[in-house]
């Protein structure tokens, strides 16, 4: 069977570039196809000569046009984008508006879900990174912002590393587990502090909603770092049609603490999904019995307190640690264990809240 240039083309479409989720062929940078015989040669133009996904993209290729009949061999190309081509791409993917994202206009589709906690350690950002991970194995467009300028975390846990291209000013996030991600982590060195004051830290939030190309997500799922202070702050002011999920622990001495974060989200009208309770029990893998080990009713009491319900019961499991350090989200990777299965429930309730809202809205 012949090798054509129109089945090598029809197998490039169905490639799609990491950072933007389109097939290569729609973003231009399919530069040259050359067929001789049973070889085939392609060119492709990267958005910059160092991207860091381009190895996986080369290894795609290889893989689409090795499988077609009567194809013997496959050289690809790798070359870097002009500036002006950058610029073309741009267009192509949001017209001739400036690289500014939609997210903080009023009329944008994105839900942006704000995770809190009212002190460190309940496991915030594990709970940011496996619902982000659980809504999109539901079929929806996600992003991950890594709000935590300080303690950034998510890129381990989400196993995703390297610098973010930058198209024209615009900064495309890295891709992880069909998530959009992006995170200080990506900017700095990972063992080197971030040492800045308020106005560095609102500056830098800004420029993570209007700087990064979401392209429109359903979701933007943002760890915001733990307490009542300013990154919390300057998000709810300049994403006032933001929810909240706020993370706890079963512990009595910490419903306090949990209740000042889900105050001041809601004395800045911000809606307040519902409560996540994590390590809130321990099951024995051989007699089924379950264990309190960190006491109970913490969760059930902020959200009687708040008026919100909770979302869900994280269990203390090993594998959860595991999936941590393996950058592997539980919710996908282990969606069987009990705790992805409490994540899928999370993420369900959390995609019908927005379902629900808006019937309510476009009821009135």
């Amino acid at each position: 069977m012949a090798v054509t240039r129109d089945r090598v083309m029809r197998a490039l479409a169905e490639i799609k570039d990491p950072e933007v989720n389109r097939p290569i062929t729609d973003l231009g940078m399919v530069r040259e196809v050359d067929i001789r015989g049973g070889d085939v040669k392609v060119t492709i133009a990267l958005t910059i000569a160092g991207c860091p996904l381009k190895a996986i993209i080369d290894a795609e290729i290889k893989e689409r046009l090795q499988a077609i009949p009567g194809v013997r061999g496959v050289e690809v190309v790798m070359g870097a984008m002009t500036e002006e081509e950058r610029k073309a791409l741009f267009e192509r993917l949001h017209g001739r508006r400036t690289a500014r994202s939609r997210i903080l206009e009023p009329d944008s589709p994105t839900r942006v879900i704000a995770v809190i906690s009212g002190k460190g350690g309940v496991g915030k950002s594990m709970v940011t990174a496996n619902l982000a991970a659980a809504l999109a194995d539901l079929g929806y467009d996600v992003g991950v912002m890594d709000a935590d300028i300080y303690g950034y975390s998510i890129p381990r846990m989400l196993g995703a590393s390297g610098h973010p291209t930058v198209i024209d000013e615009a900064i495309m996030p890295l891709p992880a587990h069909g998530l959009k991600v992006m995170s200080m982590g990506f900017l700095v060195d990972e063992d080197k502090p971030v040492i800045w004051r308020g106005p560095m830290l609102h500056k830098a939030l800004e420029q993570f909603f209007t700087d990064v190309v979401w392209a429109d997500p359903d979701f933007l799922v943002v760890d915001l770092p733990p307490g009542t202070g300013d990154l919390a702050l300057s998000l709810m002011q300049m994403v006032p049609r933001a929810e909240t999920v706020l993370v706890t622990t079963p512990q009595q001495v910490a419903f306090r603490v949990a209740l000042r974060a889900g105050e001041m989200a809601r004395r800045t009208q911000v809606r307040i999904l519902g409560v996540v309770e994590n390590m809130a029990f321990v099951r024995c893998g051989e007699c089924g019995r379950v264990e309190h080990v960190f006491g109970r009713g913490g969760g059930d009491a902020v959200a009687e307190k708040l008026g919100a319900p909770v979302l869900g019961r994280i269990p203390l499991e090993a594998e959860i640690a595991e999936a941590i350090d393996a950058g592997r989200p539980l919710a996908v990777h282990a969606r069987e264990s009990e705790a992805g299965r409490a994540f899928a429930e999370i993420a369900r309730k959390v995609a019908e809240a927005g379902a629900r809202r808006a019937a309510a809205t476009a009821g009135r």
